[in-house]
C-alpha cells in the first residue's frame, strides 16, 4: 500500500474466467444443499457460511478475488493510492441493478456508509470501521479515507457487495432482506423460509454468465441427507461433509468429493468476561485439555493442521515459531482440582447443526474428563449468531467455531474476536486492543508482523481463546459438476460448469 496501486479490468478481470459454458447450458437447475437457510440475504447484516454463499451470487463487490486468491477488479475497475489514507477508485460505468437500474458512485458510497455506521449495526462492522470516509470525487470516482494507515483495505474490501441505495431506502431494510435486488450474475427468486432461495441467472450480467438458469440453494441439517441428495440426483452439491462422509462418497458412482485447505481456522471460544472462565488459570487447564492432534487426525481424517494461534499460514501475520499449548490432561486435572468450587459451576457449550457434533462432543468429554461440568446446548444457526452477537454477559460460555474472514490478513480474523468492543468478542485487553490496532493502522510490513506475533503471543500466554485446527472445507458434487473449491469458501456459480 506504499506505493501506487492500480488495476485495470482488461488484463485482470481474465483471471476471473469461468469454465468453458458452451455446451453446459443444458442443465437449468443447480441444487445446493446447505446446513442451514440464510439468516440474511442482506449482505451488510450477516456474515455466515450458508447466507454468504448465497448472496455472494446475487451482489457484486467492490473488488474481488481470483480463484487463484489475488484480489481483482469487479465494480471497481481500478484504483489507486493517492495518500496513506486515501484510495481512489474508478467505478465501473455498465453494470445495472437486477430492477434495471444503473449501479453508480453514489450507490458505492450509500453501501460504505451503510456497513460502517455503527446505528446500523452490522456484525461485519469491525472489519470497516476503519473507514472514516466515502465520497464521490468525480465521474465514475470513489475515495475512500481511513482513519490513519490502512493495510488491509483492500483485503477487506472484497467483501464489501455494492446495494443500491434506492431500493434500500424505498423499501426498507427488512423488505430489502426480505427480496434482495444486486447486480450479480443471479437475481434473487424466491426464499421459502426453512426449506429454500431460489435465484435466476442475470441474462443481462456484464461479467461471466452463470451454466445454470436456476440454482436452488436448501436447507438440509442432517449431513447424511445431503449426502442421499446427492447419490440419489436431488442435490448437485452438498456443503459441510465431514471426512467420514467424504469417504463414503469416495468411489460412489455419480458422485464426488471436493477438499481444499482454506484459510478458515477452528477454535474453542470461551466468555472469558463472566465467571468461571474469567479465571486463566481454568482456561489453562481447558487448554490443556484438547487433543488437537487427536481431533485432526482421530476425527477428521487427517483433513487439517493443528494450529497454535488464531490463525494460518495462509494469513499475513502468521508466524512459524508459535507452538500450541501442549496437550498434558494430567497437568489440566490437577489444575481444575487445586480451583475447588470456581471449577465446578455448571457451564453450557453451545452449538448449531453447521458445526461438526463429533468434534463438539469429543470436546466436552475431554472436559468432562479434566473434572469440569459442560452440557451441550443445541440451537438453530439463527439463534446461536443471536446469542454470540448479544450482551457480553449472555455470550456463549463454550462454543466451537470455525472463523474466516475471506481476506487472508490477521486483521479479518484476530481483531473481530480478540478486540474488545467487537461484539463478536469474549475477552477484554488494553494491551491486545493496543496490538490489534497498531497491526492495522500501519503500512510498514515489519511493523504489522511485529504487532501480530506479539498479539498471538499474548493471546495464547493469556489463554484467550483455544486454537484448534486450520479447516479443510469438504464438499461432496456430481460427477458433471465442473468446480474446484477455493481457500476463501466462495461458491461463485458463474465461475461453475457442467459436463454431460
Amino acid at each position: 500500500m506504499k506505493r501506487l496501486l492500480a488495476a485495470t479490468a482488461l488484463g485482470l478481470m481474465a483471471a476471473l474466467s469461468s469454465p468453458a459454458l458452451d455446451g453446459a447450458l443444458a442443465k437449468e437447475l443447480i441444487t445446493v444443499d446447505l446446513v442451514n437457510e440464510p439468516s440474511s440475504l442482506d449482505p451488510h447484516k450477516q456474515w455466515n457460511p450458508d447466507s454468504y454463499y448465497v448472496y455472494r451470487n446475487i451482489f457484486d463487490n467492490l473488488v474481488t478475488r481470483s480463484d487463484e486468491g489475488e484480489i481483482i477488479p469487479q465494480v471497481a475497475s481500478a484504483w489507486e493510492q493517492v495518500s496513506d489514507t486515501q484510495v481512489k477508485f474508478t467505478i465501473r460505468d455498465d453494470i445495472t441493478f437486477h430492477d434495471g437500474t444503473k449501479l453508480t458512485p453514489e450507490d458505492v458510497v450509500f453501501s460504505v456508509k451503510r456497513i460502517t455506521d455503527p446505528a446500523f449495526g452490522s456484525p461485519q462492522l469491525g472489519q470497516f470501521n476503519k473507514i472514516t470516509g466515502a465520497e464521490v470525487t468525480g465521474e465514475n470516482e470513489v475515495t475512500l479515507t481511513t482513519d490513519g494507515p490502512y493495510p488491509v483495505l483492500l483485503a477487506q474490501l472484497v467483501k464489501l457487495s455494492v446495494v443500491p441505495q434506492h431500493a434500500v431506502e424505498e423499501m426498507g431494510d427488512d423488505a430489502f432482506n426480505a427480496a434482495p435486488v444486486g447486480s450479480g450474475p443471479y437475481a434473487f427468486e424466491a426464499w421459502n423460509r426453512g426449506v429454500d432461495v431460489t435465484l435466476t441467472r442475470n441474462d443481462a450480467y456484464w461479467g461471466d454468465q452463470g451454466a445454470f438458469a436456476e440454482a436452488r440453494f436448501r436447507a438440509v441439517p442432517d449431513a447424511s441427507t445431503r449426502v442421499a441428495d446427492l447419490q440419489a440426483g436431488a442435490a448437485d452439491l452438498a456443503v459441510s461433509l465431514n471426512s467420514d462422509l467424504a469417504m463414503q462418497i469416495e468411489g460412489a458412482p455419480g458422485v464426488k468429493p471436493l477438499i481444499a485447505l482454506t484459510e478458515r481456522v477452528a477454535y474453542l471460544g470461551f466468555n472469558t468476561r463472566i465467571a468461571p472462565m474469567d479465571n486463566a488459570e481454568l482456561r489453562r487447564a481447558v487448554a490443556m485439555s484438547v487433543d488437537r492432534e487427536g481431533i485432526v487426525e482421530g476425527i477428521l481424517g487427517g483433513n487439517g493442521a493443528v494450529v497454535g494461534q488464531m490463525l494460518s499460514p495462509a494469513h499475513v501475520g502468521w508466524a512459524d515459531d508459535i507452538e500450541p499449548i501442549p496437550y498434558d490432561p494430567d497437568m489440566a486435572k490437577e489444575i481444575v482440582e487445586s480451583l475447588g468450587d470456581a471449577a465446578t459451576a455448571e457451564m453450557s457449550f453451545d452449538t448449531a447443526p453447521v458445526f461438526d457434533q463429533r468434534i463438539v462432543q469429543a470436546i466436552q468429554q475431554m472436559l468432562a474428563d479434566i473434572g469440569l461440568n459442560v452440557s451441550i446446548n443445541m440451537m438453530d444457526m439463527a439463534s446461536y449468531l443471536k446469542k454470540a452477537q448479544g450482551p457480553e454477559e449472555s455470550r456463549p460460555m463454550f462454543s466451537f467455531g470455525r472463523w474466516s474472514c475471506a481476506c487472508q490478513d490477521a486483521d479479518g480474523i484476530m481483531y473481530p474476536l480478540l478486540q474488545s468492543q467487537s461484539n463478536w468478542s469474549r475477552y477484554a485487553s488494553p494491551e491486545m486492543d493496543k496490538l490489534l490496532e497498531d497491526g492495522r493502522s500501519t503500512l510498514d510490513e515489519d511493523a504489522r508482523l511485529a504487532a501480530y506475533h506479539a498479539a498471538s503471543e499474548l493471546a495464547k500466554s493469556d489463554v484467550a481463546l483455544l486454537p484448534l485446527y486450520q479447516v479443510a472445507a469438504v464438499y461432496g458434487a456430481s460427477e458433471k459438476l465442473d468446480w474446484t473449491p477455493t481457500a476463501n469458501e466462495s461458491l461463485f456459480l458463474n465461475r461453475m460448469g457442467w459436463t454431460e
